[in-house]
């Protein structure tokens, strides 16, 4: 059931009126089993996979919590007769059995994972190593269907065990509950991945009908939709033209193809979240923030604080941190310290952290090398601006650019073009391939193509270009105001909200007119197909 389909709108319009009319107790039930058919429209038999993961984390969080009340139980009982040597060593003893069971649960919802979305993967190595020793056979693949949202929901429910073996918080005791934090509907297509501690605030929580709270949520769901079908399913064909076919678009083509797709992406991936978080907020449930106008950013790393912000904190709290300051990793650090330097020592577990992390980033992102070689590109970039930090602050306290506008917009182009070029590894499943083609830029030439009318033979006409023009400039005034707004810690739409009756309706009229009449429909329309979806 896509979030652009009538289907959905009618199947959200029915779960609206439901959730503000039944009792209120019956608010969270009725979440859980909207969730539940919203998913089985992706396939009944894909239940199985969700629910297995849900009920698997939730029963080994419960003997995770149920350890840790063992041990706090004992050591009060006890408090007397032990020492500290015997209070260490009992704790150690516990966080060991803690951590066998979190291991358990991890190998279980990370090998599910890793059957469907990436076994075929594996196998299509295995067999092209086999070839280079003269293995001539057919090799067969297992061909899974890959669940809806799998990626997203499989690691927030190992963010939630983990959270729960580290003592943060007490498992959910009502495994329906928990079930609901796994599956919340708007939250499966592409996220943001949410912590149980700040979600379950208020997503079992009972809430009144408030038209505030209703019609902020419900501007945030049309300018969602005003970005993914007005910007983003427009620019879909030509950018699948061009990607699509590489022995034909090449040169000047390539760096179109990068600069619409930069805006394509953006205008789905950010439409689709303001679309989920605008749904939870019109039912008065909060949803951590996603996106923080990352094309602002002035350098790679600024840009990963604000692009994608749940899945980059996720991989900082689970991932980076864990290997940095792993015990085996610091004393890794203390002899490169002592033996090669005490600079490469500092950096060793830091880049090696990042390393690791961003090929997880990669092949989180899809099951083939192309993905991975984006990460480790991503991180290459990373590294390199970090070891050269010094000579920027050189630069900045001699020449004092960064407090001039003109400078700090070239950081914002720079990093944005920067960010472009290596997103030619989404768009070709074969690296080489990707790199001939983003080189072709430079050597391919092409570039009478801004005259001679072949930008109009790529499935935009001269009208969808002013539309994706008009509409980029109406985001670009709209994240200025946005970008001005969180200085102040104010809120364009609380700002629509205080203003007249008859203006609040007539913005929402105009959106909703600008969606029908300028969204990209039409034969062979898909808008189903959010990017994110995929993963």
């Amino acid at each position: 059931m896509a979030f652009t389909s009538y289907t959905f709108l009618g199947f959200l319009a029915v779960l609206f009126v439901l959730y503000y009319v039944l009792p209120k107790k019956c608010q969270w039930p009725l979440l859980l089993a909207g969730s539940l058919c919203f998913y089985a429209f992706s396939g009944w038999h894909y239940l199985i996979y969700i629910l297995f993961t849900a009920f698997v984390i939730w029963l080994i969080a419960r003997k995770i919590g149920a350890l840790h009340q063992q041990e706090k139980a004992y050591l009060k009982e006890n408090k007397a007769s032990l020492d500290r040597e015997s209070k260490k060593t009992y704790r150690n003893q516990m966080k060991r059995r803690r951590r066998r069971w979190l291991i358990l649960s991890i190998v279980l919802a990370l090998g599910l994972l890793a059957v469907l979305k990436y076994s075929d993967f594996l196998l299509g190595n295995v067999y092209s190593l086999l070839r280079l020793f003269g293995w001539a056979g057919e090799g067969a693949f297992l061909k899974f269907g890959v669940p809806l949202g799998i990626s997203f929901y499989t690691m927030q429910a190992i963010g939630y065990i983990i959270d729960v073996n580290r003592g943060k918080y007490p498992p959910e005791k009502n495994a329906l509950k928990f079930v609901l934090f796994v599956s919340f509907f708007p939250l499966l297509i592409q996220g943001p991945i949410s912590r149980f501690d700040q979600l379950s605030e208020t997503l079992y929580a009972e809430h009144h009908f408030e038209g505030r709270v209703f019609a902020r949520g419900f501007y945030r769901v049309l300018w969602g939709y005003f970005k993914k079908l007005v910007i983003a399913d427009r620019l879909f064909a030509a950018v699948t033209t061009i990607f699509g076919a590489p022995e034909t678009y090449t040169g000047a083509y390539i760096l179109v193809g990068l600069l619409l797709y930069a805006i394509q992406l953006y205008a789905d991936f950010t439409g689709g979240i303001d679309i989920t978080i605008g749904i939870a907020e019109a039912m008065g449930i909060r949803v951590a923030e996603n996106f923080e106008r990352p094309y602002f950013s002035r350098n790679i790393t600024e840009y990963w604080r604000r692009w994608h912000m749940s899945l980059g904190e996720w991989f900082k709290d689970y991932v980076f941190y864990p290997i940095s300051v792993a015990p085996a990793m610091l004393k890794l650090a203390r002899n490169a310290r002592a033996k090669l330097g005490e600079g490469f020592g500092k950096r060793l577990p830091v880049y090696t952290a990042s390393v690791v992390t961003w090929f997880c980033t990669g092949i989180w992102h899809g099951a083939s090398w192309n993905f991975i070689m984006w990460g480790m590109m991503n991180c290459l970039v990373i590294i390199i601006s970090t070891e050269l930090e010094p000579l920027y602050e050189k630069f900045q306290e001699k020449t004092h650019a960064d407090t001039h506008l003109p400078y700090r917009i070239f950081q914002m182009i720079r990093t944005f073009l920067l960010i472009a070029s290596l997103r030619t590894f989404d768009m070709y499943r074969g690296v080489g391939t990707a790199f001939a083609k983003f080189g072709s830029i430079f050597t391919g030439g092409n570039y009478g193509i801004f005259s001679d009318g072949s930008l109009l033979k790529i499935g935009l006409t001269v009208s969808d270009y002013l539309v994706v023009l008009a509409g980029c400039l109406i985001m670009l005034i709209v994240s200025i105001c946005q970008e001005k707004a969180r200085r102040m810690d104010d809120s364009l739409r609380d700002r629509l909200l205080d203003r007249p009756f008859i203006l609040r309706w007539l913005v929402a009229a105009v959106l909703v007119v600008t969606i029908v009449i300028f969204g990209a429909y039409g034969i062979g329309y898909d808008a189903s197909a959010f990017i994110y979806g995929q993963f």
